[in-house]
């Protein structure tokens, strides 16, 4: 049976047993800066899903935006890609943005806006932070695993809905349209972007033309989480930047590049050949619903199989 799919829950690594993790646990709270508060608030405000990440084979994948904003590392990363040598500024967090009809493009994560010695804005960037989808259904392994941390920290998890990360989804449609709606605005304005994302996520983008930072309209910021043994946490750290034009960018990421068209044409072929006319359509990744913790049936060696009643 596959492991324990979840890595970290409220902040800490499901096997960290320290009275820290439990005060977190019973406590839904979150140490990484949620805007909204000192508590989780991931799916529900009075009932969170308080994953932080995921396995992704030997990797660990950030499954929560606000999972990468330990130590405000982002803050001060962007702020330095925005303003060069001006150490005044203000975050903020949540702005909305309109376009020209007084309709909402959607909120920008975090604002950096540079002040003046009279605290007013004298310019701004915005930071964009992007974690991944997960495929499958992570809900159940959470409530099992809040049941008893102290037991079910190594549980083995059924194969049928495994939680993974779908980084396709992720960049296709949440990425993507961030770029085109807000990004597409601010690069009118000539206004800077920061993407914020995890190693893992920014490898299963396509490949994007690189440019020196003078140049740049974004910066993809790129982490990875460090496996702290003293602390038994894992430790946000920066890997690099990439430095990209906005159109070059959002052309890698939303173009796809063509294949041979003969080989198109032979798919044809065989279909007609095959007389297979009517098609199947593609599986859809619609994120799953949270599905009630009744739905488990724990088997004697403590591990979980689910019912027919999954979907």
């Amino acid at each position: 049976m596959p492991k324990n799919p979840l890595v970290e829950v409220f902040g800490y690594p499901v096997s960290n047993l320290s009275p820290e993790a439990d005060a977190h646990r019973s406590g839904r709270l979150c140490p990484f800066h949620n805007s909204s508060g000192l508590n989780c608030t991931k799916n529900s405000a009075t009932d969170p899903l308080g994953v932080c990440t995921v396995a992704d084979g030997a990797k660990v994948a950030i499954t929560c935006p606000v999972r990468l904003r330990q130590d405000l590392l982002v803050i001060s990363d962007a702020a330095r890609f925005f303003f060069p040598g001006n150490s005044s500024y203000l975050a903020l967090t949540e702005v909305r943005l309109n376009d020209k009809f007084g309709k909402s493009a959607g909120n920008i994560d975090i604002v950096i806006a540079a002040l003046d010695e009279q605290g007013r804005v004298i310019d701004f960037g915005a930071l964009e932070i992007q974690a991944v989808y997960i495929s499958g259904n992570v809900s159940r392994a959470f409530k099992a695993y809040m049941e008893s941390p102290h037991t079910r920290f190594d549980m083995t998890w059924p194969a049928k809905n495994y939680p993974s990360p779908d980084y396709l989804s992720s960049s296709r449609k949440r990425l993507v349209p961030q770029l085109i709606y807000k990004g597409g605005i601010l690069n009118h304005w000539h206004k800077k972007l920061a993407v914020a994302v995890h190693e893992a996520f920014y490898e299963q983008l396509p490949p994007l033309p690189e440019v020196s930072e003078a140049e740049a309209e974004i910066a993809w910021f790129i982490y990875r989480l460090a496996d702290d043994e003293l602390s038994n946490r894992y430790r946000l750290e920066r890997v690099t930047v990439k430095y990209t034009r906005f159109q070059a960018a959002l052309n890698a990421v939303t173009i796809a590049e063509p294949g041979e068209l003969n080989v198109f044409v032979q798919t044809l072929n065989d279909r007609v050949r095959r007389g297979k006319i009517i098609g199947s359509p593609a599986p859809t990744n619609i994120p799953p619903t949270i599905a009630p913790l009744t739905d488990l049936e724990l088997s004697t060696n403590d591990s979980f199989v689910e019912t027919d009643s999954e979907e």
